[in-house]
């Protein structure tokens, strides 16, 4: 059963040191720590993390997490990555990033690493997320979900990508409804169509979709948005959700 969930953004900028000497992000980074350590306090009995990945993959939990993949030198990190290198393909840089804040956060407990590829444009992707939620929900024992995305990348002439005047209403439409938590709310995050969030850029949207499954049977919810911001062009937010039963 969901216990407690957890949304943070995947972008490397949010470990210390990625950015060389420039300070980036901090306040982000600061509530992403604050929620992933009241998973910690929730002392569940298993943290799993969902991230966006080119493919559908469940990791090696031994994997050590690296932000190689994004440019960045693991000596050059803040938070050293634990642990030895495994022999199998590691976690990708927004998995990393969540098991380096569950790692400087205490978490000593299991990990499971859940690599999930963006939406299809013909819909048929959220199926098979949901119900890859609710098979990790149905697992024996509490749930916490460390999900890992971030919101659109097209806000502006600082985004990486074009700007899309569509971008600042679906981000808003995404804060409001995580903040709220109700069953109005998460019928809405689940109707955002793939394509729309394929055309956005929103890396967020096919984890979201598994922790809706994972939701699905979890009853009321305490929720919300502890930050928001978008200082590169692109919209990061931090969100807890707490089963209240």
């Amino acid at each position: 059963m969901l216990a407690i969930a957890v949304v943070v953004p995947e972008t490397a900028l949010l470990v210390p040191g990625a950015a060389g000497r420039a300070i980036v992000l901090d306040d982000v980074r600061a509530a992403a720590l604050d929620a992933v350590r009241e998973v910690v306090r929730a002392a569940p009995d298993r943290v799993v993390v969902v991230a966006p990945g080119p493919v559908d993959r469940v990791l090696d939990p031994s994997g050590r997490p690296s932000l190689a993949a994004a440019g960045v030198a693991d000596a050059a990190l803040g938070w050293q990555p634990a642990g030895p290198q495994s022999d199998g393909p590691g976690p990708g840089v927004g998995a990393s990033v969540a098991l380096l804040l569950l790692a400087h956060s205490g978490w000593q407990g299991p990990v499971t690493v859940v690599e999930v590829a963006p939406g299809g444009r013909d819909g048929t992707r959220v199926g098979g997320l949901r119900a890859l939620g609710v098979e990790l929900a149905a697992e024996p024992g509490r749930l916490a979900l460390l999900v890992a995305g971030s919101l659109s990348a097209r806000h502006g002439p600082a985004a990486p990508l074009a700007d899309d005047e569509r971008a600042a209403p679906l981000d808003a439409a995404i804060c409001d409804d995580l903040a709220a938590g109700d069953p109005p709310a998460l019928w809405r995050l689940g109707a955002i169509p793939g394509s729309l969030a394929a055309d956005l850029a929103v890396t967020a949207w096919a984890p979201l979709q598994v922790l809706l499954g994972a939701a699905a049977g979890a009853g009321p919810l305490e929720s919300a948005v502890r930050r928001r911001a978008a200082p590169f062009g692109v919209t990061y937010l931090v969100a807890l959700w707490r089963a209240l039963r």
